[in-house]
Order: C-alpha cells, then sequence, then structure tokens
C-alpha cells in the first residue's frame, strides 16, 4: 500500500500556470502530473503514460546536446515520423 505524501515546491508563477493549463488539457490534477513526471525519470523501464521527448529526456538523463543542433529540423522530423 503506497501512502501519499505532501511536498511544497518554488517554482516559477509563469511555469506554475502553464503547467496547471497543460495538466487541467490533459483532465488531471497537477500534482498526478508531477508525480507521473518524476516517476518517469526515476523508473529503468519507462512505462509512463506520457510520452517525453527525447529532448527533456537528455536534460534529465545529463547527455550532451550538440551546440549546432537543429531543433526546428529535429521537431519536424519527428513530426513527419509520427504521422507517417
Amino acid at each position: 500500500m503506497t501512502m501519499d505524501t505532501k511536498l511544497t515546491l518554488k517554482l516559477n508563477q509563469k511555469i506554475i500556470e502553464k503547467a496547471k493549463e497543460y495538466a487541467s488539457n490533459k483532465k488531471m490534477s497537477l500534482s498526478r502530473l508531477i508525480e507521473a513526471y518524476l516517476q518517469s525519470l526515476t523508473t529503468e523501464n519507462n512505462t509512463s503514460e506520457f510520452e517525453i521527448s527525447p529532448f527533456v529526456k537528455s536534460i534529465s538523463s545529463g547527455t550532451e546536446i550538440p551546440s549546432d543542433l537543429d531543433h526546428k529540423k529535429v521537431y519536424s522530423d519527428y513530426l513527419m515520423e509520427k504521422y507517417k
């Protein structure tokens, strides 16, 4: 049996507002959204219900992003592959 525990975070107000809007659009609480994200970062076999972009994964994994990375092209390629 797992028990929920309260956690207090200090974050940028604009980020909080955007995150609340995102969570609302996904029809979930901000707490649940953050919990799922943290679980996806700490679980080896990521079976999260959320798809986390390679960029976000690279931030959490410490993988270095090339300085000449064309993020628009990478995203465009990703969308092309996704909607084949």
